[in-house]
């Protein structure tokens, strides 16, 4: 993005580089009651379908006391971020995927990776030079053959305790009740409601999402009661108390050094308080928060409201968060489509953008469904002026209905958007499939695990930004398919745009999870494929197990190996046409005659995928020397975050700085320990003798 004076590859890709790395830690877990799949146990049947045969039991599944198992050495990271009974919920859930373009292998390898117990896929859709600009698991020597049946077998490859089978034929309601949870991806309207009036009556859990160009959308239904046992994941908030009144409702006061962290509703217990003892054994109570310090307890009875008056008001004691299961009501896709309710916000600069997607991705179905399946031509405007008079008329039969609607659909703001959408529907490309694969993948392991708190219902994102201004031009022919791999690719942005990225020289800085990702990603884009252009990866990391279930381009095979080099190679096999180097230097001072004043000033732009802070403030002094394009990133469990610095337009990643952690003071830790960092820090001074 890169490069240097290239403002219009950065409006065109820096926000489509930056989608996917929020998601890029896959959450996994095992597989309960799994088995063994390898390659071996494909075979190619006459009609071409592969299916599974040989599938042998594997005997992790269960020890001799009848307790599951978990390969903690291939699961140890998701352990922390799921727990372990999230996992063994997952680990018994069986997951159907329909259709398999970009978008739908990003979220059967995400799911695979996340150790359920089955995944099972289904798409006899033909493959086309369409699919190569995202379906990372199809080759040119795929075109023509089903999707998912020439997929199953790499799928297949990616955890070995999850098979992958692949299904034929109609789905009917008795072949979905074999299912935890059904994605379906950019599937018809008709059949996405037919089928989601099956799950929800079984109580399946639904999800249907969509990738058109740079929009997306997902919609969830886990069904008309759908039980959260852990809503965020976060461990429960546990504070010193410094004071409670007798007042009523009665105000609690917490300590000054920590915010209590509550939010109005949640329910607290209480131990070791001395002046309404009857606390310490009373049920858990919920409370009003009143600020960051105090909050007030809900009085249950006039008896309660008693004791609360005859205490007498005092400090010391604790207070803890007792996390409650929350229960989830959907509706089915029919309901929601007419009444969707709060749609999920995620750019506050796009007010009005979602319910704006919720008219115009029905009136592209309906165009597709008025010819016979196809998209509006790339670049089109008169397939536009379709689209857009559809999304009138559906809005205008809504308020007839008294349901859903619009306002000024026709503005020229809303116009734009619309004609965008119609101009780029007939691509898939690998950032947004990345994205949504992503959020998609999450979703379905909230409704494997019923952990985490799932989408409620519709969820519509853009990138409309990032398009040129020929979209809007009338110029199809500039958006024209041309036979190559890229055309998926080609029919969003241009083939302007595909030369220039073709040529460019990107330095990748680690080669793990996000660092895959990335790699797969330019991969597909066509990075670094044309004269000139190159992709420099450096990790001194070797691949360990622990590895294999978010790095998906490692394999158990490659155990030991340098990560940069297994990296190189595995992109190598999804394009043949990338240009890569693997390097096994760390960055820093000592590797500086390596990548030098030659090395940074042949380069277009530099991603970093770094686990440490040091690392990075390296690499963006050495970006801001050479006035390169950064892309830096990071996960934490469930959470990630990126950053984009352009030269002369935004500011660095050293610019800002976390704040310091706050020290504990002596006098707490001598005379006052009242928690469990407390003691731990007490520990450590007296380890290192201080």
């Amino acid at each position: 993005m890169l490069g240097r004076g290239g403002d219009d590859i950065v409006k065109g890709y820096s926000c489509l580089l930056d989608l996917y790395l929020s998601i890029c830690g896959h959450d996994s877990a095992l597989a309960m009651n799994s088995h063994v799949v390898t390659a071996g146990d494909v075979n190619e049947t006459a009609d071409g379908v592969r299916n599974l045969v040989n599938v042998t039991d594997n005997a992790m599944d269960v020890d001799q006391t009848g307790a599951a198992n978990i390969d903690e050495s291939l699961y140890s990271r998701q352990l922390y971020v799921m727990g372990r009974e999230a996992q063994l919920r997952m680990g018994a859930a069986n997951v159907l995927i329909v259709g398999l373009n970009g978008l739908g292998v990003e979220i059967a390898k995400n799911v695979i990776l996340a150790g359920v117990k089955s995944v099972t896929l289904h798409d006899d859709t033909p493959a086309s030079a369409l699919d190569l600009a995202s379906q990372f698991y199809l080759t040119e020597a795929d075109i023509g053959k089903p999707r998912a049946a020439v997929s199953v077998k790499k799928l297949a490859e990616l955890n070995p305790y999850v098979p992958v089978r692949c299904h034929s034929g109609g789905i009917t309601e008795e072949f979905l009740l074999g299912f935890r949870t059904v994605v379906l991806v950019n599937a018809p309207l008709k059949e996405a409601k037919r089928i989601n009036s099956i799950c929800h009556a079984k109580s399946i859990a639904f999800i249907s999402t969509e990738a058109r160009g740079v929009f997306g959308s997902v919609f969830c239904d886990f069904g008309d009661e759908f039980l959260v046992s852990d809503r965020d994941g976060v461990e429960p908030v546990s504070c010193m108390i410094s004071s409670i009144s007798n007042s009523s409702p009665p105000l609690v006061t917490v300590s000054d050094d920590t915010r209590h962290g509550l939010e109005t509703g949640d329910v607290v217990s209480f131990r070791e308080v001395t002046g309404f003892p009857f606390l310490n054994s009373s049920q858990p109570r919920k409370v009003t928060v009143t600020g960051p310090f105090t909050f007030t307890l809900d009085i249950i009875s006039e008896a309660d409201k008693e004791l609360f008056e005859q205490g007498s008001p005092s400090s010391g004691g604790y207070v803890t968060q007792v996390k409650q299961p929350l229960v989830v009501k959907f509706k089915s896709l029919e309901s929601a489509l007419a009444a969707p309710g709060e749609f999920l916000v995620n750019d506050f600069a796009k007010i009005g953008r979602s319910e704006l997607l919720h008219v115009a991705f029905q009136a592209l179905d309906s165009f597709q469904e008025k010819h016979q399946g196809n998209y509006p031509k790339p670049g089109c405007m008169q397939d536009a002026e379709e689209v857009l008079a559809l999304a009138l008329e559906l809005n205008q039969l809504s308020a007839s209905k008294k349901a859903f609607t619009v306002d000024d659909i026709s503005n020229g703001e809303s116009k734009r958007i619309i004609q965008a959408l119609s101009a780029g529907s007939s691509g898939v490309i690998s950032p947004m499939a990345a994205f949504l694969g992503g959020i998609v993948g999450q979703e379905a392991l909230k409704a494997c695990s019923s952990k985490f708190t799932p989408i409620q219902q519709f969820f519509y994102f853009d990138a409309v930004e990032c398009l040129p201004d020929a979209v809007y031009a009338n110029t199809p022919e500039a958006f024209a398919p041309t036979g190559s791999r890229y055309d998926g690719q080609i029919v969003v942005f241009g083939s302007d745009l595909q030369e220039k990225i073709k040529g460019l020289s990107m330095f990748l800085v680690g080669a793990g999870a996000i660092g895959c990702e990335m790699l797969k990603n330019w991969a597909m884009m066509g990075v670094a494929c044309g004269e000139g252009g190159m992709i420099h990866i450096t990790d001194m990391d070797t691949i360990e197990k622990s590895n294999l279930n978010r790095q998906f381009l490692f394999r158990s095979k490659d155990v030991q190996q340098a990560k940069s080099s297994v990296a190189g190679r595995a992109i190598k096999e999804m394009n043949p046409d990338v240009n890569v180097q693997s390097y096994v230097s760390r960055v820093g001072a000592e590797s500086e005659n390596h990548f030098n004043d030659d090395f940074f000033e042949s380069l277009s732009g530099v991603c970093t995928a770094l686990d440490n802070v040091e690392a990075r403030l390296y690499m963006d002094q050495r970006c801001l020397f050479y006035e390169l394009p950064m892309l830096e990133s990071g996960t934490l469990g469930t959470k990630g975050n990126t950053q984009i610095v352009v030269p002369h337009k935004t500011e660095n990643y050293g610019a800002s700085r976390d704040p310091p952690e706050k020290s504990i003071p002596i006098c707490t830790l001598k005379n006052f320990p009242n928690a469990i960092e407390h003691t731990l820090q007490w520990a450590r001074d007296w380890f290192e003798g201080e």
